[in-house]
């Protein structure tokens, strides 16, 4: 069984992998034997050298997805450096906080075209790639509970992950009989910079905890296990899921 998480050979290109999720991800893949393009405006240094220590080869790759400008150098640099993509976890991304009576067009257009626009692309480019190579590949995008909710206060940000669920359901339904599996994992309340405002908040920190029948914040690494999951083999017949990730928050 062991052998169908084994992902040695495998190259993978992990966006917004400095940090948090990001570099929890990246870490588990190459722990399962990837090798690692770390892509993001930050230089994931760090999350390279641990990947290294690992045995594994690791590459920075900066770029900053807040436009589609960088998509074609990602792509460029991670064959160029590492020889193939295998694997594209789509998790680089932002959110602005408003109430939406008085949400700007600024911040709406950040988040989309973070969250959703530079996804989609950087996803048709990395297909593209897997299907030059002929070999297929896996797909993962990093949507949210806000995929299934509305939130408050982040219209952009909601929109946005509701639309990563769809897009990651369309590009199954197209990319699925060839050989690209392409899903997404919807992490729940994870304790990472992002969200120290919150955990800070005694109130908004307890209210949280109560509804989460884990009892306790994810950690990043939480994710880590579900995306090795379906970037192998053993998920080789999931398509276009969408895995939460939330100690149980949505079935309460």
């Amino acid at each position: 069984m062991a052998h169908l998480f084994d992902l040695s050979g495998r190259v993978a290109i992990v966006t917004g992998a400095n940090t948090g999720i990001g570099q929890a991800i990246a870490l588990a893949l190459a722990e399962a034997g990837a090798d690692i393009a770390a892509v993001g405006r930050t230089p994931a240094e760090e999350t390279v050298a641990k990947a290294r220590t690992l045995g594994r080869r690791a590459e920075i790759v900066s770029a900053d997805l807040s436009t589609i400008a960088p998509v074609g150098d990602v792509v460029t640099q991670a064959v160029d450096r590492l020889g193939r993509i295998d694997i594209l976890v789509n998790n680089a991304g932002i959110i602005r906080r408003a109430d939406s009576l008085d949400f700007s067009e600024a911040d709406w257009d950040a988040v989309i075209d973070t969250n959703l626009k530079s996804l989609f692309f950087l996803s048709q480019a990395v297909a593209r790639a897997m299907l030059a190579q002929k070999s297929g590949g896996r797909i993962i995008n990093i949507a949210s509970l806000l995929s299934f909710q509305g939130g408050i206060r982040v219209p952009s940000y909601t929109a946005a992950k509701s639309g990563v669920a769809g897009l990651t359901k369309i590009l199954a339904n197209e990319w699925a009989a060839k050989g690209i599996g392409v899903n997404a994992i919807a992490p729940g309340y994870i304790a990472t910079n992002n969200t120290e405002a919150l955990r800070a908040d005694a109130v908004r920190n307890a209210a949280i905890l109560d509804r989460i029948p884990a009892g306790r914040w994810g950690d990043a690494a939480d994710i880590g296990g579900a995306a090795v999951f379906l970037a192998s083999d053993a998920a080789r017949y999931v398509h276009g899921h969408v895995l939460a990730v939330d100690g149980g928050w949505l079935a309460r």
